[in-house]
């Protein structure tokens, strides 16, 4: 029941956002940094085409499992606030697992896998992101919603943080 209200929380938000009439003002062109998660961690870069939209990709690793991960996300002022975004997104993601590995996940029972497997699926996100005005660092918190489809279909959802070096 949690779970539900959470997706359905989320995907109204989603549906939400395009309505807010705000534009962000970024600080910075391009962000690199490292990305922790419920289970999943590694390495993020976040490119800005404009003020308000950025293209960012994962690189995310957990044991026995590799996923490249491409976003296109629409950014917003926060509170008021120009240093704070609310950003939303969708994309899509490919990866593999190897043989005899548990996939883990986050918001479900775990999976397991006899032989090594390609992994594929559409992606959403959802967050908050602080680009700290006084030294060239970005912090963001999000929501990390999978469709996996070749080895499902089913839905993960990863919280995580992520910290990048902007410049």
């Amino acid at each position: 029941m949690k779970k539900n209200i959470f997706i359905l929380s989320f995907l109204a938000a989603l549906t939400l956002f395009p309505f807010v009439k705000s534009v962000a003002q970024v600080n910075y062109n391009v962000g690199v940094g490292f990305r922790g998660g419920g289970y999943e961690n590694g390495l993020t870069v976040k490119y800005f085409v404009n003020s308000s939209t950025a293209y960012e990709g994962i690189l995310g690793f957990r044991p026995g499992v590799f996923v490249v991960t491409g976003l296109y996300e629409v950014h917003n002022i926060a509170f008021s606030e120009p240093s704070l975004n609310w950003y939303y997104g969708f994309g899509a993601h490919v990866g593999g697992i190897n043989s005899n590995q548990d996939y883990r996940r986050y918001s479900g029972d775990n999976y397991f896998y006899n032989n090594s497997s390609l992994l594929l699926g559409a992606d959403a996100i959802l967050g908050l992101e602080w680009a700290i005005p006084e030294i060239p660092f970005a912090l963001s918190l999000d929501i990390h919603p999978r469709l996996e489809l070749a080895k499902g279909p089913f839905l993960d959802i990863e919280p995580a943080i992520s910290i990048r070096y902007t410049f």
